[in-house]
């Protein structure tokens, strides 16, 4: 009897309650398993168990639901480190971004999307880039230095980068591209240089292009110059 009553007793316990958070949490999910173009109400309410309806309650429509997706993330990102300089304190932040935005691969579209599409970006993406606005300005930066840093660090800040090229290892061989003899005619240079990348196991951010070496390099270039315009302004 005890235990059918403790049976009872667990299946009428009530579900928890919808929220904002709950909501945007799945989206998250769901994003995360199948990417944030197969995203849609009627998906969120599934994986809720609601109907799409009682979504709007929490959320207008579908900008809204991009914007509380990217504070989710963001909320995600470590907080500044205490008692270290500006160079560490900015680059394990930045790092921490990066981080996030290789367990939701498909977040950098959306927030490059959702950033450049509004005159004032998310809370929290605010909230994030006055912080680093902090850092900067407690490590001695004149607010003009913060002001050009800011620029030069563009979406590095938020732990991605636009690349002018795509040339990973795992693409799938173009069945258009040119033969390699004719690539070297035309274009000398970048063969040179892609030559040179597949090869050169002496590069300073190792053999080929590895995304998370190209990225600290450059985020490490960038601090380096930024330490020297620092000590003379």
């Amino acid at each position: 009897m005890v235990e059918m009553a403790t049976q009872a007793d667990v299946a009428v316990q009530p579900r928890a309650p919808l929220s904002k958070g709950r909501v945007l949490g799945a989206a998250v999910t769901l994003a995360d398993e199948g990417g944030v173009d197969a995203l849609s109400m009627r998906k969120i309410a599934q994986a809720l168990g609601v109907v799409p309806m009682a979504l709007y309650k929490h959320v207008a429509n579908k900008n809204e639901l991009l914007d509380g997706m990217i504070d989710v993330l963001v909320g995600e990102i470590d907080p500044p480190a205490a008692d270290v300089d500006w160079k560490t304190a900015v680059r394990r932040r930045v790092l921490s971004a990066r981080r996030m935005l290789l367990r939701h691969p498909w977040a950098s579209g959306v927030i490059e999307s959702r950033i450049k599409g509004r005159a004032t970006p998310t809370p929290a993406v605010m909230e994030y880039l006055d912080s680093m606005i902090g850092i900067f300005r407690a490590g001695g930066f004149s607010i003009d230095l913060v002001h050009h840093a800011m620029h030069v660090m563009g979406s590095r800040l938020l732990g991605f980068s636009q690349e002018l090229f795509e040339d990973s290892s795992d693409r799938e061989p173009d069945p258009d591209a040119m033969p390699p003899e004719e690539m070297a005619a035309r274009y000398p240079h970048i063969t040179e240089l892609a030559m040179a990348v597949a090869h050169d196991n002496e590069s300073v951010v190792g053999s080929g292009c590895d995304d998370q070496s190209e990225f600290e390099f450059a985020l490490d270039l960038t601090l380096d110059g930024l330490e020297r315009l620092r000590g003379t302004s």
